[in-house]
């Protein structure tokens, strides 16, 4: 199974020239956010969980498959000890965590460019946050299942000794807030990593990407990946980080997804709404159906015009084939421009359901 990873995203975007104190650093700390906050290995009495056992050797196995390895690192080890003068061999097998941190942590040897390095174990920083973050949505998505369970099974034991004051259903949501709350923690000190090793990376919904502008990031981005994060905006998230990546690693066309990630907002907002009679053909029905006074005029008219205009004017000529005319092309500038455009856009028109 294929495995979307940081390193073959960015493989023609060289970031590291060298491999400095802030790159070795950066994957120290990365690393301990992953071990020490994402997944312990480890429980209180110092012996191996089960379940941390399993993930740890699912992030092995599925890194190590993109890279064309067997294990990231050697899984046994052996050497010979001496003992009452006569020398015995020792072996045995790594914990699971030690074969991933012997990897994340190696020395740089050299042997590859420090960009190939750095990269190669970001990604697996990457891959450990993306774990968590699908196991958050698991747990979001059955919450309300799993508060009606424990209060059902509150209700049908027998009450014995002394009750703790509140509901398992009110013990379950605040468990998992705390857990969502932890996590959005550690994305932020990943990200606060970044910036002090002046990499201009950002992680956000499972994925490193580059983001040149901290104030575009912190006024834009942020707040984009926030809001799209929920699965309900799955296909925007999806979207837009292909818009991403494609003008990251100059592919073609990056302005189009993004309009995809924004024309998918529009119809979601419409579905939502109620307001999609099945007719529409193309995307300015949908702004029409968020313009309409029916509907209370989700959008005004000055900004009906601005939307219909960019899917007009930017998403169109891409969207269809050029014919005898040249194709279209944006600049760099541009691109950022309409990749920024259907951000805030789409930023504005979530927060006003």
């Amino acid at each position: 199974m294929l495995t979307d990873i940081f390193a073959y995203r960015y493989l023609d975007s060289p970031i590291w020239d060298s491999f400095d104190e802030n790159a070795r650093r950066l994957l120290v700390q990365g690393f301990r956010i992953v071990a020490e906050q994402l997944f312990p290995y480890y429980d209180a009495n110092g012996n191996e969980k089960s379940e941390a056992r399993a993930i740890w050797g699912g992030l092995n196995k599925k890194l190590a498959m993109e890279l064309g390895l067997k294990d990231l690192s050697s899984p046994i080890y052996g050497y010979y000890s001496d003992w009452n003068g006569n020398k015995h061999w020792v072996s045995g097998s790594w914990p699971k965590i030690t074969v991933c941190e012997n990897f994340v942590l190696a020395e740089y040897d050299g042997s590859v460019t420090a960009d190939q390095f750095v990269k190669e174990r970001l990604s697996f920083i990457e891959l450990a946050f993306r774990q968590r973050e699908e196991k958050l949505s698991e747990l979001n998505a059955s919450l309300d299942k799993r508060v009606q369970q424990a209060e059902l099974e509150a209700k049908m034991k027998p009450a014995r000794g002394l009750r703790l004051p509140g509901s398992p259903g009110d013990a379950l949501r605040a468990w998992n807030q705390n857990q969502n709350e932890m996590f959005r923690a550690s994305c932020n000190e990943l990200n606060e990593r970044f910036r002090r090793s002046r990499v201009k990376l950002h992680y956000h919904n499972g994925f490193i990407q580059i983001s040149e502008d901290e104030a575009v990031l912190r006024q834009i981005e942020q707040p984009f990946w926030n809001l799209v994060g929920d699965p309900m905006w799955q296909s925007v998230d999806h979207d837009m980080k292909e818009a991403i990546d494609l003008r990251d690693s100059g592919g073609r066309d990056p302005a189009l997804f993004a309009a995809k990630a924004l024309e998918s907002a529009i119809k979601i907002i419409s579905d939502v709404k109620g307001w999609t009679r099945g007719t529409e053909k193309g995307a300015a029905n949908y702004i029409d159906n968020l313009r309409a006074k029916a509907n209370g005029e989700f959008i005004n008219g000055w900004e009906r015009e601005n939307l219909v205009e960019f899917f007009s004017k930017v998403r169109n000529p891409f969207g269809h084939g050029a014919g005898s005319d040249p194709i279209p092309e944006l600049s760099v500038p541009q691109t950022d421009w309409a990749i920024e455009f259907c951000m805030i856009w789409t930023k504005s028109l979530i927060r006003r359901l």
